[in-house]
């Protein structure tokens, strides 16, 4: 092979490289960035459900609506109705078959771990949680405690007597890969 082939040959190998490096640079700032982008149109949808009392989908083809704000460790995020990927995807999503946030029972929020709910690991005990209604009522909680538990294994009861709320991400925060584990963040109405 002549030097100018393996020159060309080293230069087209070091683009292959390079563009495959950029994908992947790409690929992984996809979901936190589609995070943050769509936090501005579920903050329209939200206040649009304010205003009108009823639900408001972020864009035409959503399959879900925002349904309240939560405010923790000094973010506020608009929070969609269902735990699905779809949702989860977008921002924390209020899971189905929780009552809402101020009602008897265990109200449970849950986000990915490497957006939305990254800050769980700085929450403590005492911290307060405010939720907005998407019926206007802002109810606030008191952080008690958090705990790691396997995700078939929670133990929460979301008929538990009281007004509770618990955010729930994946465990540990830094791993790159999903896994059986989940942090608990429990908090009471005040």
């Amino acid at each position: 092979m002549s030097r100018a082939r393996r020159i060309g040959a080293r230069r087209l190998l070091a683009g292959l490289l390079a563009a495959g490096g950029l994908g992947l640079a790409a690929h992984a700032a996809w979901i936190p960035a589609k995070a943050v982008a769509a936090q501005a149109l579920l903050e329209r949808a939200f206040a649009r459900a304010l205003a009108d009392g009823r639900p408001a989908r972020p864009w035409p083809w959503a399959d879900t609506e925002a349904v309240a704000r939560l405010t923790v460790a000094g973010q506020t995020f608009v929070v969609l109705r269902g735990g699905s990927g779809q949702a989860l995807a977008f921002g924390p999503g209020h899971l189905d078959g929780t009552p809402e946030a101020g009602e008897p029972g265990t109200a449970i929020i849950a986000a990915h771990r490497d957006t939305q709910f990254a800050l769980l690991g700085r929450v403590k005990p005492g911290d307060r949680v405010e939720v907005a209604r998407r019926d206007g009522r802002t109810v606030r909680f008191r952080v008690t405690g958090a705990r790691v538990a396997r995700w078939d294994a929670s133990g929460i009861d979301p008929g538990a007597p009281g007004r509770h709320l618990a955010l729930v991400t994946c465990w540990p925060l830094t791993a790159l890969r999903a896994g059986p584990l989940r942090l608990v963040v429990e908090a009471e109405m005040l």
